[in-house]
Protein backbone atom coordinates (compact mmCIF):
# COMPACT_ATOMS: atom_id res chain seq x y z
CA UNK A 1 0.00 0.00 0.00
CA UNK A 2 0.95 3.70 -0.79
CA UNK A 3 2.38 5.03 2.66
CA UNK A 4 0.67 8.05 2.59
CA UNK A 5 -2.94 5.73 2.67
CA UNK A 6 -1.18 3.53 4.75
CA UNK A 7 -0.52 6.82 7.11
CA UNK A 8 -4.24 7.72 6.98
CA UNK A 9 -6.18 4.30 7.26
CA UNK A 10 -4.45 3.47 10.40
CA UNK A 11 -4.20 7.26 12.37
CA UNK A 12 -7.55 6.17 14.13
CA UNK A 13 -8.36 9.61 15.76
CA UNK A 14 -4.83 11.07 16.15
CA UNK A 15 -4.37 14.42 14.31
CA UNK A 16 -1.25 14.25 11.83
CA UNK A 17 1.59 16.69 11.58
CA UNK A 18 3.57 17.18 8.41
CA UNK A 19 6.41 19.87 7.65
CA UNK A 20 7.61 21.06 4.73
CA UNK A 21 11.19 22.06 4.43
CA UNK A 22 13.34 23.29 0.98
CA UNK A 23 16.15 20.81 -0.05
CA UNK A 24 19.44 21.89 -0.05
CA UNK A 25 18.74 24.82 2.63
CA UNK A 26 20.71 25.75 4.76
CA UNK A 27 23.00 23.05 3.43
CA UNK A 28 23.70 21.44 0.21
CA UNK A 29 24.67 17.80 2.07
CA UNK A 30 22.22 18.19 4.90
CA UNK A 31 18.51 17.23 3.22
CA UNK A 32 18.80 13.62 4.70
CA UNK A 33 19.88 15.11 8.05
CA UNK A 34 16.69 16.74 8.23
CA UNK A 35 14.57 14.23 7.44
CA UNK A 36 15.97 11.90 9.69
CA UNK A 37 15.37 14.36 12.03
CA UNK A 38 11.73 14.70 11.72
CA UNK A 39 11.33 10.81 11.61
CA UNK A 40 13.02 10.64 15.07
CA UNK A 41 11.07 13.39 16.32
CA UNK A 42 7.61 11.40 15.31
CA UNK A 43 6.27 13.74 12.59
CA UNK A 44 4.09 11.77 10.49
CA UNK A 45 4.42 13.09 6.86
CA UNK A 46 7.44 15.03 5.26
CA UNK A 47 6.91 17.87 2.24
CA UNK A 48 10.39 17.71 0.59
CA UNK A 49 10.78 21.27 -1.62
CA UNK A 50 12.23 21.53 -4.88
CA UNK A 51 14.21 24.84 -5.22
CA UNK A 52 12.53 26.88 -8.22
CA UNK A 53 13.79 30.52 -9.22
CA UNK A 54 9.87 31.90 -9.64
CA UNK A 55 7.91 30.17 -6.60
CA UNK A 56 4.60 31.78 -7.46
CA UNK A 57 2.54 30.34 -4.19
CA UNK A 58 5.47 30.87 -1.30
CA UNK A 59 6.32 33.82 0.73
CA UNK A 60 9.55 35.64 1.18
CA UNK A 61 10.80 32.75 4.23
CA UNK A 62 10.49 30.07 1.55
CA UNK A 63 11.36 32.38 -1.47
CA UNK A 64 14.66 32.88 0.33
CA UNK A 65 15.33 29.60 1.24
CA UNK A 66 14.89 28.36 -2.32
CA UNK A 67 17.33 31.01 -3.31
CA UNK A 68 19.74 29.39 -0.61
CA UNK A 69 19.20 25.85 -1.91
CA UNK A 70 19.57 26.81 -5.92
CA UNK A 71 22.81 29.14 -4.77
CA UNK A 72 24.58 25.58 -2.85
CA UNK A 73 23.61 24.36 -6.25
CA UNK A 74 20.78 21.98 -5.42
CA UNK A 75 19.51 20.72 -8.16
CA UNK A 76 16.16 17.78 -8.60
CA UNK A 77 18.57 15.10 -9.84
CA UNK A 78 21.11 15.71 -6.24
CA UNK A 79 17.99 16.15 -4.40
CA UNK A 80 16.69 12.44 -5.86
CA UNK A 81 20.15 10.86 -4.95
CA UNK A 82 20.19 12.20 -1.44
CA UNK A 83 16.64 10.38 -0.76
CA UNK A 84 18.08 7.30 -2.38
CA UNK A 85 20.54 7.10 -0.21
CA UNK A 86 18.47 6.84 3.20
CA UNK A 87 15.78 5.29 1.58
CA UNK A 88 16.18 1.86 3.32
CA UNK A 89 15.76 4.13 6.86
CA UNK A 90 13.05 6.31 5.95
CA UNK A 91 9.19 4.70 7.01
CA UNK A 92 7.20 7.55 7.31
CA UNK A 93 5.70 9.00 3.78
CA UNK A 94 8.20 11.59 1.65
CA UNK A 95 6.05 14.32 -0.77
CA UNK A 96 7.81 15.77 -3.07
CA UNK A 97 6.71 19.34 -3.56
CA UNK A 98 8.05 21.78 -6.64
CA UNK A 99 6.45 23.73 -9.41
CA UNK A 100 5.62 22.35 -12.73
CA UNK A 101 8.79 24.05 -14.55
CA UNK A 102 10.96 22.07 -12.76
CA UNK A 103 9.41 18.90 -13.47
CA UNK A 104 8.48 19.06 -16.71
CA UNK A 105 12.25 19.78 -17.54
CA UNK A 106 13.28 16.76 -15.49
CA UNK A 107 10.60 14.81 -17.39
CA UNK A 108 7.15 13.77 -16.31
CA UNK A 109 7.80 9.82 -16.25
CA UNK A 110 11.51 10.49 -14.96
CA UNK A 111 10.08 12.42 -12.14
CA UNK A 112 7.36 9.84 -11.20
CA UNK A 113 9.78 6.75 -12.08
CA UNK A 114 12.42 8.51 -9.28
CA UNK A 115 10.17 9.32 -6.94
CA UNK A 116 9.61 5.11 -6.27
CA UNK A 117 13.37 4.99 -6.67
CA UNK A 118 14.14 7.48 -3.67
CA UNK A 119 11.05 6.54 -1.76
CA UNK A 120 8.51 9.44 -1.79
CA UNK A 121 5.10 8.61 -1.97
CA UNK A 122 3.75 11.63 -3.54
CA UNK A 123 4.15 15.25 -4.79
CA UNK A 124 2.49 18.45 -5.01
CA UNK A 125 2.69 20.83 -8.01
CA UNK A 126 1.30 23.77 -6.94
CA UNK A 127 0.82 25.35 -10.63
CA UNK A 128 -0.76 22.13 -12.26
CA UNK A 129 -3.94 23.19 -14.01
CA UNK A 130 -6.43 20.25 -13.03
CA UNK A 131 -7.00 19.39 -17.01
CA UNK A 132 -3.27 19.09 -17.48
CA UNK A 133 -3.21 16.83 -14.07
CA UNK A 134 -6.23 14.70 -15.16
CA UNK A 135 -5.09 14.62 -19.11
CA UNK A 136 -1.23 14.04 -18.78
CA UNK A 137 -0.13 13.79 -15.47
CA UNK A 138 -2.29 11.41 -13.58
CA UNK A 139 -2.11 8.17 -16.01
CA UNK A 140 1.91 8.52 -15.36
CA UNK A 141 1.47 8.76 -11.88
CA UNK A 142 -0.80 6.22 -11.54
CA UNK A 143 1.78 3.90 -13.45
CA UNK A 144 4.09 4.44 -10.63
CA UNK A 145 1.49 4.44 -7.80
CA UNK A 146 2.54 7.78 -6.82
CA UNK A 147 -0.06 9.98 -5.72
CA UNK A 148 -0.46 13.69 -7.20
CA UNK A 149 -1.93 15.93 -3.90
CA UNK A 150 -3.84 18.94 -5.20
CA UNK A 151 -5.02 21.69 -3.63
CA UNK A 152 -8.08 23.71 -2.57
CA UNK A 153 -8.54 27.40 -1.04
CA UNK A 154 -11.82 29.54 0.34
CA UNK A 155 -12.10 30.52 -2.97
CA UNK A 156 -12.44 27.10 -4.75
CA UNK A 157 -15.80 26.29 -5.41
CA UNK A 158 -17.67 23.41 -3.59
CA UNK A 159 -18.64 21.69 -7.43
CA UNK A 160 -14.45 21.69 -7.75
CA UNK A 161 -13.79 20.48 -4.71
CA UNK A 162 -15.91 17.64 -4.92
CA UNK A 163 -14.59 16.86 -8.42
CA UNK A 164 -10.96 17.42 -6.75
CA UNK A 165 -12.07 14.49 -4.28
CA UNK A 166 -13.52 12.18 -6.74
CA UNK A 167 -10.64 12.27 -9.13
CA UNK A 168 -7.69 11.97 -6.75
CA UNK A 169 -6.22 9.96 -3.88
CA UNK A 170 -3.88 10.06 -0.59
CA UNK A 171 -5.04 13.62 0.75
CA UNK A 172 -6.34 17.14 -0.03
CA UNK A 173 -4.40 20.16 1.09
CA UNK A 174 -6.77 22.52 2.25
CA UNK A 175 -4.80 25.78 1.92
CA UNK A 176 -6.39 27.86 4.62
CA UNK A 177 -6.42 31.55 2.86
CA UNK A 178 -5.28 32.21 -0.56
CA UNK A 179 -3.00 34.05 -0.39
CA UNK A 180 1.17 33.35 -0.27
CA UNK A 181 2.96 31.06 2.23
CA UNK A 182 3.87 32.26 5.75
CA UNK A 183 3.06 32.23 9.36
CA UNK A 184 0.12 33.61 10.72
CA UNK A 185 -0.88 34.20 14.77
CA UNK A 186 -4.66 33.15 14.77
CA UNK A 187 -7.11 32.08 12.32
CA UNK A 188 -10.22 34.07 12.34
CA UNK A 189 -13.49 33.68 11.98
CA UNK A 190 -14.02 33.30 8.47
CA UNK A 191 -10.99 30.51 8.15
CA UNK A 192 -12.23 28.11 10.76
CA UNK A 193 -16.33 28.79 9.25
CA UNK A 194 -14.80 27.78 5.81
CA UNK A 195 -12.74 25.10 7.99
CA UNK A 196 -16.10 23.74 9.56
CA UNK A 197 -17.89 24.20 5.80
CA UNK A 198 -15.25 21.94 4.03
CA UNK A 199 -15.64 18.89 6.92
CA UNK A 200 -19.04 19.12 6.86
CA UNK A 201 -19.06 17.47 2.89
CA UNK A 202 -18.03 14.58 3.98
CA UNK A 203 -15.59 14.18 1.21
CA UNK A 204 -13.90 10.64 0.22
CA UNK A 205 -10.02 11.86 0.92
CA UNK A 206 -8.80 13.29 4.25
CA UNK A 207 -7.88 17.16 4.42
CA UNK A 208 -4.62 18.34 5.53
CA UNK A 209 -4.77 22.21 6.53
CA UNK A 210 -1.63 24.17 5.32
CA UNK A 211 -0.40 27.81 4.96
CA UNK A 212 -0.03 30.01 8.15
CA UNK A 213 0.04 27.60 11.19
CA UNK A 214 2.62 28.50 13.69
CA UNK A 215 1.82 28.49 17.14
CA UNK A 216 -0.94 26.23 19.27
CA UNK A 217 -4.17 28.36 18.12
CA UNK A 218 -3.43 28.01 14.30
CA UNK A 219 -2.06 24.41 14.75
CA UNK A 220 -5.59 23.41 16.81
CA UNK A 221 -7.70 25.00 14.69
CA UNK A 222 -6.54 23.27 11.70
CA UNK A 223 -6.50 19.79 13.61
CA UNK A 224 -10.15 20.53 14.62
CA UNK A 225 -11.61 20.67 11.43
CA UNK A 226 -8.94 18.20 9.27
CA UNK A 227 -6.59 15.09 9.42
CA UNK A 228 -4.11 17.18 10.49
CA UNK A 229 -1.95 20.27 10.25
CA UNK A 230 1.12 21.33 7.38
CA UNK A 231 3.73 23.35 8.93
CA UNK A 232 6.38 24.92 6.59
CA UNK A 233 7.18 28.76 6.61
CA UNK A 234 7.86 28.31 10.99
CA UNK A 235 10.05 25.11 10.58
CA UNK A 236 11.90 26.63 7.84
CA UNK A 237 12.62 30.19 9.52
CA UNK A 238 13.70 27.71 13.02
CA UNK A 239 15.98 25.43 10.74
CA UNK A 240 17.71 28.69 9.03
CA UNK A 241 18.53 30.07 12.26
CA UNK A 242 19.82 27.38 14.10
CA UNK A 243 21.12 25.34 11.13
CA UNK A 244 20.22 22.49 13.54
CA UNK A 245 17.51 20.14 12.62
CA UNK A 246 17.12 18.63 15.98
CA UNK A 247 17.03 22.32 17.65
CA UNK A 248 14.83 23.26 15.22
CA UNK A 249 12.51 20.84 16.18
CA UNK A 250 12.78 21.29 19.69
CA UNK A 251 12.32 25.40 19.32
CA UNK A 252 9.28 24.15 16.73
CA UNK A 253 7.27 22.23 19.39
CA UNK A 254 8.10 24.69 22.29
CA UNK A 255 6.30 27.78 19.75
CA UNK A 256 3.04 24.69 19.37
CA UNK A 257 3.08 23.82 23.62
CA UNK A 258 3.23 20.30 22.48
CA UNK A 259 5.29 17.78 24.35
CA UNK A 260 8.82 16.87 22.43
CA UNK A 261 8.60 13.59 21.08
CA UNK A 262 12.76 13.17 21.49
CA UNK A 263 12.62 13.36 24.54
CA UNK A 264 12.57 9.84 26.35
CA UNK A 265 14.17 8.36 24.00
CA UNK A 266 17.38 11.51 24.65
CA UNK A 267 17.69 11.21 27.90
CA UNK A 268 16.27 15.22 28.19
CA UNK A 269 15.35 16.48 31.49
CA UNK A 270 19.07 18.13 32.79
Amino acid sequence: MNKINQLFSTRGDRKLLSLYFCAGCPTLEGTADVILAMQRHGIDMIEVGIPFSDPLADGPVIQSAGTVALKNGTTLKKIFAQLKAIKDQVTIPLVMMGYLNVIMHYGLDNFFRDCVACGASGCIIPDLPFKDYMDVVKPIADKYDIRVIMMITPETSEERIRFIDEHTDGFIYMVSSASITGAQSNFGEAKQAYFRHINSMNLHNPRMIGFGISNKQTLESAQQNAAGAIIGSKFVTLLNETKDPDRALDLLFDALEQPHPLTPLRGRGE
